[in-house]
């Protein structure tokens, strides 16, 4: 394997804020002839066979709590890899130092603030024959994190694309939070205003398969609140903390439940599992839920505090009921 030396000042004071002193096109000639201020200037060929072979994009999992939990595959690559791109060198570094890998290749930042344009930069370096393998700070690239965009350009460029598998907190607190795993999604972060939060849990009241989300600890109470509103209070959820950490943590229980013990404030990496909707022959009768709000309102009680009631005894979403006392 040649290796050439890396670009000046590649490897002092890298971080997450990196992306213009690292940037692809700073750096030397290479050594097969690359211009100056090419996006693979100071890029040495690796185990890929650099410019003489395809190019290769490898998508990497990352360890989402213990660094044991990296595949052997993990170090290898990081030592044969043309160009590391990570979400943040500096928990690449920390990662190499644990795995005992040394990477030769040359690293670049990669990130959510810079992903549009180093991707496009990235795809440059990939149609030149090299590897580039993406990492991020846990998990499976494109997973809620930076990769979907370079993995795409990559696929409509015809660059081959591999991945070298590793830990998921998606399938992780789903295996663990003892609900149906046979059908589930992905819904990554809810949305952060609680109006759009709203409407997104909403169009999910009816999804039955099982719902896996990931969120913010600061944000976990109103998310909780939020689904207990749209998905109703019993639905069955699990609260996943810090998975594979010293601290791991599953709180089981209603939606409701959990957005109380939430409101107590909760720290660490959160995944949170919801059950999906389950229709049957039990499922209150729409036709009678809204008899009922019709029922209240003759009573005396205001239409939106009578929708709220019934819904609640029922165990359906509000919105769900409210929807249908106004279509009717």
């Amino acid at each position: 394997m040649v290796r050439g030396s890396s670009p000046s000042g590649l490897y002092s004071g890298v971080g997450e804020d990196e992306g213009v002193t690292d940037s692809l096109r700073d750096g030397v000639t290479g050594e097969r002839g690359v211009p100056a201020g090419s996006p693979v200037a100071g890029v040495t060929a690796g185990a890929s066979g650099g410019a003489s072979g395809g190019g290769r994009l490898v998508l990497a999992g990352a360890p989402i709590g213990q660094a044991g939990d990296a595949s052997p595959r993990l170090r290898d690559a990081l030592e044969t890899a043309d160009v590391v791109a990570a979400e943040d060198t500096r928990r690449l570094r920390r990662l190499a130092a644990e795995l005992g890998a040394r990477i030769d290749g040359r690293i670049v930042s990669y990130y959510d603030a810079n992903e549009t344009g180093r991707a496009a930069e990235l795809l440059e370096v990939l149609q030149a024959g090299y590897t580039v393998l993406v990492i991020t700070d846990a998990g499976m690239p494109g997973v809620s994190d930076p990769g979907y965009r370079l993995t795409r350009l990559a696929v409509e460029a015809g660059v081959t694309v591999t991945s070298l598998p590793g830990p998921s907190a998606v399938t992780t607190a789903l295996a663990i939070s003892g609900l149906p795993s046979d059908r589930f999604c992905f819904e990554g972060f809810p949305p952060r205003k609680a109006g759009e939060r709203a409407r997104r849990l909403t169009a999910l009241a009816a999804e039955e398969r099982t719902m896996v989300f990931f969120e913010a600890p600061h944000r976990l109470a109103a998310a909780l609140a939020a689904m207990a509103e749209a998905f109703g209070a019993d639905r069955p959820a699990a609260v996943c903390r810090e998975l594979t950490k010293t601290y791991e943590e599953v709180r089981r229980g209603g939606l409701g439940e959990l957005a109380e013990w939430a409101a107590g404030g909760v720290k660490g990496e959160i995944t949170v599992v919801v059950a999906g909707h389950v229709p049957g022959d039990l499922e209150p009768v729409m036709d009678d839920l809204v008899a009922e709000v019709a029922r209240r309102e003759e009573a005396g009680v205001p239409r939106k505090q009578a929708i709220v009631d019934v819904a609640k005894a029922a165990g359906i979403p509000k919105r769900e009921l409210y929807d249908a006392v106004h279509r009717g």
